[in-house]
């Protein structure tokens, strides 16, 4: 079992920067590839990064490629998202989830969700 809880969300103009953190709990969490998605109003959540159990792999959706960054801490049993050069269009809700699944670009592929941090990014 694993829990998920999201921060680091906010306001900030285009061009910004925002780094995303996703504090997990259960003693399992290093077994566990995670990812982020974003669900933006009216429109369909959408992948945007995942990182494997140890951190050798990531994979990014084309939109996140070169501006966002997905890392982890497996000691402190976290999860971050680097995003850079932000745009309007990236404002949307963002969810941190865990998988067992590599690599998992669905939210069929991930069986742990976190309640999720608003990004709003102005123009």
């Amino acid at each position: 079992q694993v829990q998920l809880v999201e921060s680091g969300g906010g306001l900030v103009q285009a061009g910004g920067s925002l780094r995303l953190s996703c504090a997990a709990s259960g003693r399992t969490f290093s077994s566990y590839a995670m990812g982020w998605f974003r669900q933006a109003p009216g429109k369909e959540r959408e992948f945007v990064a995942a990182i494997r159990w140890s951190g050798g792999s990531r994979y990014y959706a084309d939109s996140a490629k070169g501006r966002f960054t997905i890392s982890r801490d497996n000691a402190k049993n976290t999860v971050y998202l680097q995003m850079n050069s932000l745009k309007p269009e990236d404002t949307a809700v963002y969810y941190c989830a865990a998988t067992l699944k590599w690599p998992g670009v669905t939210g069929y592929d991930y069986a742990y969700w976190g309640q999720g941090t608003q990004v709003t990014v102005s123009s």
